[in-house]
């Protein structure tokens, strides 16, 4: 099934034209996308796959061109129009925090984090690195874990910090296990990073436990 085939008044195009995109559930944005359903699959039961494969929206925004591929149906064009689209969002959060100080947005900075990093399967670490008015220089995985730790070593972190010339960093991380409750390990890190930065004048704004659902931060925690 085609989206013309579907009655008007449940078209995504026309319920968006006529009530905004807020009016449009996930799937039916994603079937806005894909235009056209497979053999035993409606449009919108192929969207709501695709959200059901990817453990929903998030995890879908942080799919790769080759994760797509899992997907019956989609082609090598649908598969390409996803990805352009999902690159697009999170280039879009990205462009913002290097436009203004982080801190001006922190929801944003939060929505940025979850997109890039809270449905991964795996833990990663990740530092915003940030300029003398707190805008973002670059954002970089710096480390890589298994499903429930990973290794962070101070020195790199130090020295991604001279190259880029950064003021301060915001430190990230992951739970792929669902809950961003912060453990006495991540307390631990944020100490030991916080006083290796500082000797070479590095400020460490804050540490972001990232999930699916949810970020917590330190500094709003008081943890830092």
């Amino acid at each position: 099934m085609v989206l013309k085939d579907l009655p008007p008044d449940a078209r995504p195009r026309e319920k968006l034209l006529a009530r905004g995109p807020d009016a449009l559930a996930d799937a039916e944005l994603i079937a806005l996308l894909l235009r056209t359903g497979v053999k035993g699959l409606s449009v919108l039961q192929l969207a709501q796959q695709l959200l059901t494969e990817f453990g929903g929206l998030s995890g879908l925004l942080q799919a790769e061109p080759d994760d797509l591929k899992r997907i019956k149906g989609l082609g090598p064009a649908k598969r390409a129009e996803m990805s352009a689209v999902l690159e697009l969002a999170r280039r879009s959060l990205s462009q913002e925090l290097m436009q203004r100080p982080v801190f001006d947005s922190p929801a944003k900075v939060k929505d940025y984090l979850r997109l890039q990093i809270g449905g991964k399967p795996h833990e990663v670490f990740v530092v915003l690195f940030l300029d003398a008015q707190n805008r973002l220089i670059r954002a970089e995985e710096m480390f890589r874990g298994t499903l429930t730790q990973t290794s962070v070593y101070p020195r790199e972190v130090l020295k991604r910090a001279l190259d880029l010339g950064a003021a301060a960093v915001l430190l990230a991380h992951n739970h792929p296990s669902g809950a961003a409750e912060p453990s006495r390990a991540d307390e631990y890190l944020t100490q030991t990073l916080n006083k290796a930065l500082a000797l070479i004048d590095v400020r460490v704004l804050d540490h972001l436990v990232v999930s699916q659902a949810e970020v917590v931060s330190f500094a709003e925690r008081g943890l830092l």
